[in-house]
């Protein structure tokens, strides 16, 4: 039986798992109220540290689930995301529109990485 890893651990939920050299990030979103592009770059440096605490990093990112409060914010979003995911190393990626947690929430991203 494989060993689970679980990674900022609260009541509700984990922020990372990982599992059988998979890492399984929860939804990640930035402060409430700011803007498409802030919260963007807020979500990814968290993205980025919670993999390095995992012990892997965004060259290994398999799949990502990005949520958007409005898809009018998705070319917004998009310049964000392709200025910090390293080309060749570009995961499997959807986009969808969503009511997130709160309406000052504007993204969320999910991530799947191998170690």
């Amino acid at each position: 039986m494989a060993d689970i890893k679980r990674i900022e651990t609260g009541n509700r939920m984990s922020m990372a798992v990982v599992h059988n050299g998979t890492v399984y990030l929860a939804g990640q979103v930035g402060k409430p109220g700011e803007s498409v592009t802030d919260q963007t770059r807020e979500v990814l440096a968290q993205v980025d540290r919670l993999l390095a605490e995992a012990g892997t990093d965004k060259t290994r990112i398999l799949s990502a689930q990005i949520w958007l409060a409005d898809m009018a914010d998705f070319a917004e979003m998009n310049a964000v995301w392709d200025a910090w995911v390293p080309q060749g190393h570009t995961p499997a990626r959807a986009t969808g529109e969503a009511k997130l947690a709160t309406p000052d929430y504007k993204v969320e991203v999910i991530v799947v990485a191998a170690l």
